[in-house]
């Protein structure tokens, strides 16, 4: 027997479509799979704060007096919307400009070194993940008051 006969022989690999309601809830993502998408959520996070990040910069360097203006904002808020909540908004663009900068670090290090292994990637995802994790605690506490 030749050995495209007993190939032909083997059972082939079932492929089937996913049902998003009950095969997604039980997947486990790699930790390179959760860089990924936010990755790509916090570039969205930032794209779509754009126009706050705008008015942040500018009010903070046009005068004293806007200065002022600027950190009364985080400290009683604007209108009905209080304080603790611009400063809710700030944190989700300190943590999406650190995820995206070392996520984007990392892109760069395994294009440069051709760095592609399944562990270098589990690796340096954890090391994204927990590097920008604990950034984001540091600087959220700085912003909260705590030291």
């Amino acid at each position: 027997m030749t050995e495209l006969a007993s190939a032909s022989k083997r059972p082939r690999p079932e492929f089937r479509n996913i049902n998003a309601l009950s095969d997604l809830p039980t997947y486990r993502l790699p930790p390179a799979g959760w860089v990924s998408i936010l990755h790509r959520i916090s570039g969205a996070i930032m794209f779509l704060l754009m126009p706050f990040i705008i008015w942040m910069l500018d009010t903070s360097v046009s005068s004293e007096i806007s200065f002022a203006k600027f950190t009364s904002v985080f400290g009683v808020g604007v209108g009905f919307v209080p304080g603790w909540f611009f400063k809710l908004v700030a944190l989700a663009l300190i943590w999406a400009y650190l995820h995206h900068f070392i996520a984007g670090l990392r892109h760069l290090w395994m294009d440069i070194n051709h760095a592609v292994s399944k562990e270098f990637g589990r690796s340096s995802a954890i090391v994204t993940l927990s590097l920008g994790s604990l950034l984001t605690l540091a600087l959220a506490a700085k912003l909260f008051g705590l030291y």
